[in-house]
């Protein structure tokens, strides 16, 4: 079998956003495993607008340029790794606004997280499992979090000095228990992916 494509996506646009190191940080961990290759995917590159389509692409095609170009990419992988902030309890709006994007390429593929903010942003990535079941998505148990004194010590606008490799012994077991994860979900779907494609393909 090939490698696994898996799209690490960084889930805020702001300027100062922090998403950029753990998204480094935990693409470099995906490709240390043979059998997965990973791909920073940055929202800031695809200029989504707002949903706003006559309906999800579960029921027609999507009219924008951009919208378009967003769904061919992310169906070009076998899993996700979601890089995420904690707004307000919650995801980022431009991780809401591409999820919803798209409905078909995210389906029967399988998702981890990084949460990061003041409690590792667990109700972000909690709220994000949820949103993935709907969109027919398999959400790994575990995840990583970064949080309270380890967020502070990297994160550059607190004055933090460290880099998330410096923080091996606090999530390092989390990364390896999603990834572990990740890839037997991305495997076992792969699969069965492809043999969905090969009837439909004998039926025609």
């Amino acid at each position: 079998m090939s490698k696994l494509k898996i799209a690490v996506i960084i889930s805020s646009t702001r300027p100062t956003r922090f998403g950029e190191l753990p998204a480094k940080w935990i693409a470099e961990k995906i490709n240390e495993r043979p059998e997965l290759q990973a791909e920073i995917v940055d929202l800031r590159d695809f200029n989504l607008p707002f949903f706003d389509e006559m309906a999800s692409n579960a029921w027609m095609p999507s009219a924008n340029d951009n919208a378009v170009k967003w769904q061919n990419k992310i169906s070009e992988f076998d899993g996700y790794v979601f890089v995420t902030a904690e707004y307000n309890r919650s995801i980022t709006g431009a991780l809401k606004n591409a999820l919803d994007q798209a409905y078909v390429n995210w389906n029967k593929k399988p998702f981890g997280a990084v949460g990061y903010g003041s409690v590792g942003g667990a109700r972000a990535v909690e709220h994000l499992r949820n949103i993935g079941v709907e969109l027919q998505m398999v959400p790994t148990r575990s995840a990583v979090h970064i949080g309270g004194a380890d967020f502070a010590a990297v994160h550059p606008g607190f004055g933090g000095t460290k880099t998330i490799a410096d923080l091996e012994s606090s999530i390092g077991n989390s990364a390896k228990d999603m990834l572990d994860q990740l890839t037997w979900w991305a495997k076992a779907t792969k699969v069965a992916r492809d043999a969905d494609a090969a009837l439909v393909q004998a039926a025609e």
